[in-house]
């Protein structure tokens, strides 16, 4: 059988490439956003265009005279911020107990009307924690016209007698109030050199001894090293340096049992661990019916 030339093979037909449809144009994702947002881009530039001129204004005022620069700069920005209704319009004052709201108000040092682009919050902040009561401050601007502050107020914990000078103290021993000493309620009375700074330490033992605490008068510091307590009916309780605990211990167990403190006593001396040395008063000085108990006693 002949076979056909090559040349005379037929091709394969192929068929021609259909004409592609062509999706419209259609709008960038950034253009849709652009031209939805038209309307804040032109005060978007003014500001851009204002904090240009602000920024130029401070470095030719920081080259021509560098003493006076910052201030310079803060009075322009000032200005400005009054140009755009930045104005206090409002001071918030939280956590407010017991500092005196005129030290306050010149402490935050602005008024209404004072444009917030003028006004400092570190400084501020710096001039309320000078405030006695005040222990921490805190201080912000909030855009266009308020002013905020809160505050962190130390506690009043007792009242410190030293040198015939009466004040109130938080725990810590810092002087917050040296005038209305009975605002605060019934406080501890803390007496002597140095009763000031360690006072809180055994005040909180004697919580644990509510029949101690409830006839003690006053925590007396004796030569900044030891305490004695001072009772109501005039007995002083001279306390071991440094061992107060059990010696409080060994004072309550004692009252529950004996009802020692409520005996008409000079002193209870309980400085040495291994003995207790009690004062009595004069039988003269006792009153009428610790007098008669006495006289029966030593009668039976």
């Amino acid at each position: 059988m002949a076979r056909e030339p090559l040349a005379a093979r037929r091709a394969p037909v192929r068929s021609a490439p259909r004409p592609t449809r062509k999706d419209p144009d259609r709008p960038s994702r950034l253009r849709l956003w652009l031209k939805r947002r038209r309307g804040l881009l032109r005060p978007a530039a003014l500001w851009m265009i204002g904090c240009g001129l602000l920024g130029a204004t401070g470095y030719a005022i920081y080259a021509a005279d560098p003493a006076g620069r910052v201030r310079a700069v803060v009075e322009n920005a000032a200005e400005l911020g009054l140009a755009a209704g930045l104005e206090v319009a409002e001071v918030v004052v939280e956590g407010r107990q017991n500092t005196p709201p005129d030290l306050i108000r010149a402490a935050i040092g602005a008024e209404l009307g004072d444009p917030m682009l003028g006004f400092s919050p570190k400084e501020a902040r710096e001039r309320l924690e000078t405030i006695a009561w005040v222990e921490a401050a805190h201080v912000e601007r909030r855009l266009p016209g308020t002013i905020l502050v809160r505050l962190t107020e130390r506690a009043p914990f007792a009242i410190w007698q030293h040198q015939g000078r009466f004040a109130v103290i938080d725990r810590e021993g810092l002087v917050v109030e040296t005038e209305t000493l009975d605002a605060f309620g019934p406080l501890p009375l803390v007496v002597g050199a140095g009763a000031e700074k360690h006072a809180a330490a055994l005040y909180d033992l004697l919580l644990a001894h509510r029949n101690i605490l409830a006839r003690t008068q006053a925590l007396v510091r004796v030569g900044e090293r030891r305490w004695n307590l001072r009772l109501h009916s005039g007995t002083d309780v001279l306390l071991p340096e440094g061992q107060e605990a059990p010696a409080l211990n060994r004072l309550s167990e004692l009252q529950a049992r004996n009802a020692l403190l409520d005996r008409p006593l000079v002193a209870v001396d309980m400085r040495l661990p291994d003995r207790l040395v009690v004062r009595q008063q004069p039988a003269e000085e006792q009153p009428a019916p610790a007098r008669r108990n006495a006289n029966r006693s030593t009668r039976g």
